[in-house]
């Protein structure tokens, strides 16, 4: 182990108060808290180089999980070894948790009632414009040929029909490694990949079979946090029937105006399935794979990019990532823009998110919210 990831007092101290105000102060998505990070970390601290920071950006592409966090997991371990890296990863979620949890003890109690409901009616469709943006912004980056596309709207339709998210995912993977390199490669990539297709679930509940559904997603979570949302409607709304939609699309919304990694709406979510014990559940669930991961592969992560197998792979899930937000985000207007109030607060967020460069989505969730109030006593 090199100088800068000894283990001492003082370095474990640092990392715990930076991703503790990390984890409270990081609203805006995953590009947001990388770059609060790349000025705490490279700029303000010199823990590493700038050159290996954007390297390690790169790389935390190539895996599942949310990038920000696996960002916060990997500077922790280079700062201070194994303990930097478990601490770093627990400090940055930590404040997400107990906020989302709040707001789901708050939900639990109030989501149902008149009080709050003016409230929820006006942030939905906000919430489609939201995500559809983030669907188009993935989209410039993700799109890099015709093969890509037709991957896409391969898996749009897919995902349309009812097809597992997981299974559109990994054989988008497949299918890029055949057509960018070869044949050959893909039957080589074929069966690790079978492998990681988890089996089917009954739809009776159990904590263990929550665990489970998080965990399985966690592991297979390529293309940030909007895809979560895909991957859940597909498990926990249509195949299992343990959530609604209606709770899924508010759960999105509580990932917006909370501080933290989006993924933190699984707290909320296993809260309304199980109470304080799903809530804890799912947050591990969801959360450990991206430690595991850190830990096994940060000496490969630089690497992996150069890898023609693994490059494939990566644009066509990012390539299907896309098509699964575009496919919920459809499912979700269906049942969410159902008369012209809803339309229009879905049109005007649209209109603040392209006219108002970097606006921040809590200002549209809250004007969203505060709009609801407004046109349900119209």
């Amino acid at each position: 182990m090199d100088s800068t990831r000894k283990f001492n007092y003082e370095s474990i101290k640092e990392i715990a108060i930076l991703f503790l105000k990390l984890g409270t102060i990081s609203f805006g998505g995953p590009a947001a808290h990388i770059a609060l990070m790349e000025k705490e970390v490279v700029r303000k601290r010199e823990w590493m180089t700038h050159e290996h920071f954007l390297d390690l950006m790169g790389a935390t592409n190539l895996i599942p999980g949310p990038n920000s966090t696996q960002m916060a997991i990997y500077c922790g371990y280079h700062r201070a070894g194994r303990i930097g890296l478990f601490l770093a990863g627990f400090c940055f979620i930590l404040p997400a948790f107990i906020i989302t949890l709040l707001f789901a003890l708050l939900y639990k109690q109030y989501g149902n009632l008149s009080i709050a409901e003016p409230f929820f009616y006006g942030i939905k469709p906000a919430m489609i414009a939201i995500i559809l943006d983030a669907a188009f912004k993935l989209g410039k980056k993700a799109l890099k040929n015709l093969q890509l596309g037709l991957i896409g709207i391969a898996v749009v339709i897919g995902a349309l029909l009812g097809i597992s998210s997981i299974l559109l995912l990994l054989l988008a993977g497949m299918i890029a490694i055949t057509w960018f390199a070869g044949i050959e490669k893909t039957m080589k990539s074929f069966f690790p990949i079978i492998l990681l297709q988890a089996p089917t679930i009954a739809s009776s509940y159990s904590t263990a079979k929550l665990f489970w559904v998080f965990l399985k997603i966690g592991s297979l979570l390529f293309g940030g946090g909007y895809v979560l949302f895909a991957y859940l409607d597909g498990e926990l709304v249509q195949k299992l029937h343990w959530l609604t939609r209606s709770q899924l699309i508010d759960s999105v919304a509580v990932g917006q105006f909370t501080p933290g990694p989006v993924l933190s709406s699984a707290t909320f979510i296993g809260y309304q399935i199980d109470g304080i014990t799903g809530a804890f559940v799912s947050t591990i669930g969801i959360f450990l794979p991206s430690f595991v991961l850190i830990l096994l592969l940060s000496p490969l992560l630089p690497k992996l990019r150069k890898s023609k197998i693994t490059s494939s792979f990566l644009d066509g899930v990012n390539i299907a990532a896309v098509g699964l937000i575009l496919a919920v985000t459809i499912q979700m207007g269906h049942d969410t823009l159902l008369d012209w109030k809803t339309s229009t607060i879905a049109l005007l967020s649209f209109a603040l998110i392209y006219f108002v460069k970097n606006i921040n989505a809590i200002w549209i969730v809250a004007g969203a919210a505060g709009l609801g109030y407004l046109f349900k006593f119209i």
